[in-house]
């Protein structure tokens, strides 16, 4: 009896998982594959992964559905009825109350000072990504301004009104200074210590920029590429969390499989495959060649025939896997592969939750003694205004703010070098330098609850005093130097474009060979899969999705139109 195609998917996140949801669940390709799942570590979702702290719902990696219309992540949770809990969760009202933004120092900042950077950094953006049409019309006031301020950089990047290979980075700061151009006779500000007008509003300008990296996961972003961004895509409509847990949506794709087709701790150390250009000779620790195709070498020593192999590890791994000193593919991934993933950009970003207590131990806070939601406006680390005690590493994060109203749970987010400088950090290193920066801000805070005037208002000790506040628990994310992800997601680097997302996407090999006719198919031997493939939704689960139906369908249509 002729064997069944073995399809084997290396890592059960949402791109693997839902590929092998819609081959085992397409019209008549039960019984027409032999489908196994591997996964590295001990548990599936991937960059997915919800989690509890202090009796409230997290996610320690994807948080978001962006954007309800039209997003089938967000169609499955709804089917599902994962949207609605009765257990707290991260974000369950949406974004936090109005934040209050705070310079270093003590000083909250008026509307008026912050309102007119932030229309420009949002209107850069937009014109950045062709949401803002770039003649500039329409809008009225700060709007003009800043459509103005956009034109006027994206003929100053180059001399020839081009973009070539410039960043979104330099083009944001091309629109700062002629934000700056176009007002400098404006008066000086008073009442903010050191703080100048010009300075506050870089400062200003910095924390959305932060902001900004962890979105996209550019550490820097003078490395993301300004052309690309404009093809990057979301779902219309409103950014939600998933109250029952991103996790959720992953446990119900993989609940139609059998039990054993997924396999836990089955990590791949090395993908044997056989080009066209070497079907005639002989390959180190070779095999039937009439079989099947693909050798998988697992870190136990174990091995997997398959006739095909679609995978969908990070792109941080694929980076590491195909370098000089790796062996990840036997042969190397031809050249113009491996260039697209070495040109690729991608960070990392992670997550800080803190729990804090202003009167010992009490799980969420009175109104009065409710931790605001921060916008945090830093001197810049070369500066020599900068408090001391505050570490490095908290001078580029944007904002320290409760995972929903009320709640004793804070969240601070990461990118960058900051990112993987969180993960060395103990947490008592955590707390001391949050402490450290909260106190720093502590005099704009004090309407916020009672405090006892000779006493610091926020402390790390072990008892409590009067108003005095407390962190009290950690939980942060290590996704930089967890060898299954070696960071968190893809990005379009400057040097790179959308084409090599589409390069990446490209399986190989593209075309069948000779011994078809004997019923052996040595076309689509590996094919790739997860949202560093997906050149609109890429660093999104809902391109991963996208990507795994992808590559799915294309192993359907292939073995239709054969006829097998």
């Amino acid at each position: 009896m002729a064997k069944k195609p073995r399809i084997v998917i290396i890592g059960a996140g949402m791109a693997g998982l839902t590929a092998a949801n819609k081959l085992y669940t397409s019209t008549s390709s039960k019984d027409l594959f032999e489908l196994v799942v591997v996964e590295g570590g001990n548990r599936i979702g991937g960059r997915i992964n919800s989690s509890e702290f202090c009796g409230d719902r997290i996610e320690m990696g994807a948080t978001w559905i962006h954007g309800i219309g039209g997003s089938p992540v967000h169609q499955i949770a709804r089917e599902i009825h994962a949207l609605e809990s009765d257990q707290p969760w991260e974000c369950m009202d949406g974004f936090s109350d109005e934040p209050k933004t705070i310079a270093e120092g003590g000083f909250e900042l008026n509307a008026s000072i912050v309102d007119p950077v932030s229309t420009l950094f949002n209107n850069l953006m937009d014109f950045a990504q062709g949401k803002l049409a770039q003649d500039g019309a329409g809008g009225g006031g700060d709007t003009c301004f800043s459509n103005f301020a956009a034109k006027k950089a994206s003929k100053g990047c180059t001399s020839n009104g081009g973009f070539g290979n410039q960043s979104v980075g330099g083009f944001l700061r091309h629109g700062l200074d002629a934000f700056w151009d176009s007002c400098k006779d404006r008066e000086e500000l008073s009442g903010y210590g050191k703080w100048s007008r010009k300075l506050l509003e870089e400062a200003i300008f910095a924390m959305h920029e932060n902001t900004q990296r962890t979105y996209t996961s550019a550490g820097d972003l003078f490395n993301l590429d300004f052309e690309a961004e404009r093809e990057y895509r979301m779902f219309p409509g409103e950014e939600i969390t998933i109250s029952k847990g991103y996790l959720s949506v992953i446990e119900h794709l993989a609940s139609v499989l059998p039990p054993g087709v997924i396999q836990l701790g089955r990590k791949v150390t090395t993908i044997e495959w056989q080009p066209e250009s070497h079907k005639s000779k002989e390959i180190p620790n070779s095999y039937d060649s009439s079989c099947r195709p693909v050798k998988l070498h697992f870190c136990d020593g174990s091995v997997m025939l398959a006739d095909h192999v679609v995978v969908t590890v990070s792109l941080g791994v694929l980076k590491a896997g195909t370098g000089q000193d790796s062996g990840m593919f036997n042969p190397p991934l031809p050249s113009f592969k491996t260039e697209a993933i070495s040109r690729l950009g991608y960070g990392v970003v992670n997550k800080l939750f803190l729990q804090w207590s202003p009167n010992g131990n009490n799980r969420n806070a009175n109104d009065k003694d409710k931790f605001p939601s921060l916008q945090i406006v830093f001197h810049p680390p070369e500066s020599e205004l900068k408090h001391e005690k505050i570490p490095w590493w908290m001078r580029r994060t944007a904002s320290l703010s409760p995972i929903y109203n009320n709640s004793s749970v804070l969240l601070s987010w990461f990118a960058g070098k900051e990112a993987l400088e969180l993960e060395t950090l103990t947490d008592e290193e955590i707390i001391d330098g949050v402490s450290s920066t909260v106190s720093g801000l502590s005099s704009a805070l004090k309407p916020h609850k009672e405090v006892k005037h000779d006493s610091p208002e926020f402390c790390n000790g072990s008892a409590s005093k009067g108003g005095e506040v407390r962190f009290v628990k950690v939980l942060k994310s290590k996704w930089g130097s967890d060898p299954l992800f070696l960071g968190s997601y893809s990005y379009v680097a400057v040097g790179s474009s959308g084409a090599d997302l589409d390069t990446m996407a490209e399986p190989l090999p593209k075309t069948g060979s000779s011994e078809l006719d004997r019923g052996v198919n040595h076309a689509l031997q590996i094919l790739f899969a997860g949202e560093a493939t997906h050149r609109t939704h890429y660093s999104t689960t809902h391109g991963a999705y996208l990507s795994g139906l992808r590559e799915a369908n294309r192993l359907l249509q292939n073995y239709r139109c054969h006829g097998v």
